[in-house]
């Protein structure tokens, strides 16, 4: 516990997580809406080679200057940047930092062929660290066992499709999703069984993540007045983003704390 401790406290104290520059508008209307320009300055473009052109594919977040989480499902053998300080997809900003990926650790317990099976986490070492700055920060990591309390207002951000089956956002977007307890989202008529307690469900009316917004953040507000990152995106209802009672599923990140540090720590 004693370098788990140093961990949390190197990132709360020399790097200032979870303080954005530039605080983030609360929104509290239905679906997703443009995020203020940097104000989740950890959020992080997880882009692939394709035809000499990188591409968005994933969220993530960055946990560390030289650190990135996202989910285990985003991975596979393609190339892979990471594009931190990004606002809008479309457009050269002069504020983004393009970095190549060191090494890629999935967690060890990831089944690509069962996605509800859960360990859907891992962590991108970049080859050199971000600089931090006004527009590139990071997100703080919850400590172990760590709960957030059902209708906790949290946030889910990301670039992903507007729709189910529609393009992806060009500029970063926001939605608001209440957490809905396990104890809830795992009755029968929400999720049942397939949400395990290493997830965390946010959500379950029109508001969602959907394609593209995977490995990104579900951003909540601590006590501290610091913003956690409490779950990883995971996965949504095959029968669409926004389907009633099927919120998003996230991967519980207080769950991995200890993972995350070891991790960190060995590479």
């Amino acid at each position: 516990m004693l370098k788990l401790g140093l961990v949390l406290l190197l990132s709360a104290t020399v790097y200032g997580c979870g303080t954005p520059t530039y605080k983030p508008n609360p929104s509290r209307v239905v679906n997703g809406v443009d995020a203020r320009p940097y104000s989740w300055p950890w959020q992080i473009s997880l882009q692939y080679l394709s035809s000499d052109n990188f591409r968005h594919t994933c969220g993530g977040t960055l946990i560390a200057p030289n650190w990135v989480m996202t989910a285990g499902h985003c991975i596979s053998s393609r190339k892979y940047r990471v594009v931190l300080g990004d606002y809008d997809l479309t457009k050269n900003e002069n504020n983004e930092q393009f970095r190549d990926v060191l090494k890629i650790i999935v967690h060890p317990g990831w089944n690509n062929n069962c996605l509800a099976c859960g360990d859907d986490v891992a962590l991108i070492k970049l080859a050199s660290s971000a600089t931090i700055n006004d527009k590139v920060q990071t997100s703080c990591v919850p400590p172990a066992g760590d709960m957030v309390a059902h209708n906790e207002p949290c946030y889910i951000t990301g670039w992903g499709t507007l729709y189910t089956g529609g393009p992806i956002a060009s500029r970063l977007q926001q939605a608001l999703l209440p957490v809905v307890g396990h104890s809830v989202c795992s009755q029968g008529d929400w999720w049942g069984g397939t949400v395990k307690p290493s997830m965390v469900c946010a959500g379950g009316d029109i508001r969602a993540g959907c394609n593209g917004d995977s490995g990104g953040p579900l951003n909540c507000k601590g006590r501290d007045g610091r913003w956690y990152v409490q779950g990883v995106t995971s996965f949504v209802s095959s029968r669409g983003c926004n389907t009633i009672k099927k919120p998003t599923v996230f991967t519980r990140t207080s769950s991995f704390t200890q993972w995350i540090s070891d991790t960190m720590l060995r590479n």
